[in-house]
């Protein structure tokens, strides 16, 4: 009996019972939508952690003052204002696996421009800031050498500032030129950033403004100790392939001795490898991607079960019809080969309806609880390549029974 009989047969077979056969391809359905449901949501995660990474910059390390101490109770991190400008000069020329040490200092205040007004961050840096975060500019120019070491009253202006001040109308061009005042002090703008989109937090990293450093020391902070040249960070980019540990390492020494600590003594400082903690929550997000396949794909297995009984079923029901071809000259590989059609027929057509509802459920998950989803086509391959290795797997045994079933007892069999 040639391939395309056998085909026939077997889809005659499950077109006569046509309710039986759709109940019967439900948990294949079931099974591949939720696969690539699941696969797609992991996806969507792993994608935000590397848009974040990428959005942070590569290779980044960033260095924190510490904490008072008085009577016996410490202030949270950052109270204490023991990092400068000269730590991040002395880290970018000893450390030599550091590209650029870049401090900055942070505000918040009300920045206007004609009738309009905004409340946002307020960053005093150098030019080494936006290279240590690969943030490009769109329009205009980075701050020149004179500009400052003269506190020069410039500005570089993120995207979401310019939305709320001059309009969803983005024209980096007729913005440059234009005047603001931050903290009641006028400012030119002489830059707009590329977009950077959230932070891993969910903070609109757009929303902010970028001043000279000794800029911000001088006219907005008003910082006491500005003698000294007082930071809030230093953002710190190793160079690429190179060991971001060893110039962890390195850095401390170097403001151990800097800050002459004693030995034993605890830092005045913590350092934090971002690139490290979102790279493990990647990692944590491509395993919580295995996990919810894995869970998904439990429905795969009870939908082959059910092929699997409802073969047997079939098998037990036809038994005379298998005995009557095997008497007019149908061979066991024959009955063998339409039941097992008939199963991995089953988990084709489910496995493709399975598609089309992961599809679906795919983009009510992204539309209704607003998660980011991802399919890709490797997810539909392996969902519909397991379905019919479900069919294979679990419609051999019954198919086997039905060819091993003696002609003149199947034909006795009522």
């Amino acid at each position: 009996m040639n391939a395309f009989a056998i085909l026939r047969i077997a889809l005659n077979a499950l077109r006569v019972n046509k309710l039986r056969s759709t109940l019967t391809m439900l948990g294949i359905i079931i099974g591949v939508a939720a696969v690539i449901t699941m696969i797609a949501v992991g996806n969507g995660a792993q994608a935000r952690v590397e848009e974040q990474i990428k959005s942070l910059g590569s290779n980044i390390m960033i260095i924190f003052p510490g904490s008072t101490l008085a009577s016996g109770a410490r202030g949270g991190a950052g109270s204490q204002q023991t990092l400068t400008e000269d730590d991040a000069a002395a880290i970018a020329r000893e450390v030599p696996e550091v590209q650029v040490a870049a401090p900055s200092s942070r505000g918040t205040g009300q920045v206007v421009a004609g009738n309009s007004n905004w409340s946002t961050t307020i960053y005093g840096v150098t030019n080494d800031y936006f290279e240590a975060r690969e943030w490009p500019i769109v329009g205009g120019r980075l701050f020149e050498p004179g500009e400052i070491q003269s506190a020069g009253k410039v500005a570089i202006v993120g995207q979401s500032v310019t939305r709320q001040l001059f309009g969803e109308a983005f024209d980096p061009e007729a913005i440059l030129g234009q005047t603001v005042r931050i903290r009641q002090v006028p400012f030119t703008v002489i830059g707009v950033l590329d977009k950077k989109g959230q932070s891993m937090l969910g903070q609109d990293q757009d929303d902010v403004v970028f001043v000279p450093i000794a800029t911000a020391r001088n006219r907005l902070f008003g910082q006491a100790q500005g003698k000294l040249r007082r930071v809030g960070t230093i953002s710190v980019k190793t160079r690429e392939g190179l060991s971001m540990a060893d110039a962890e390492e390195k850095i401390r020494a170097l403001m151990r001795q800097r800050h002459r600590l004693q030995a034993g003594a605890d830092d005045d400082f913590s350092i934090r490898n971002l690139t490290e903690i979102l790279q493990a929550q990647e990692a944590s997000s491509k395993i919580m991607t295995l996990l919810l396949a894995a869970v998904a794909s439990v429905s795969l297995v009870v939908g082959g079960i059910g092929i699997m009984n409802i073969m047997l079923v079939s098998v037990t029901e036809r038994t005379r019809e298998i005995g009557l071809r095997m008497a007019v000259g149908a061979r066991g590989r024959d009955i063998l080969m339409q039941f097992l059609v008939e199963a991995v027929t089953l988990s084709l057509i489910g496995g493709l309806l399975g598609i089309l509802l992961g599809f679906g459920g795919s983009a009510a998950v992204g539309k209704f609880a607003g998660w980011r989803v991802e399919i890709e086509a490797a997810s539909i391959f392996l969902a519909v390549g397991f379905s019919a290795g479900v069919g294979i797997f679990f419609g051999f045994y019954p198919a086997r029974k039905a060819a091993g079933l003696r002609p003149i007892e199947a034909l006795r069999y009522e």
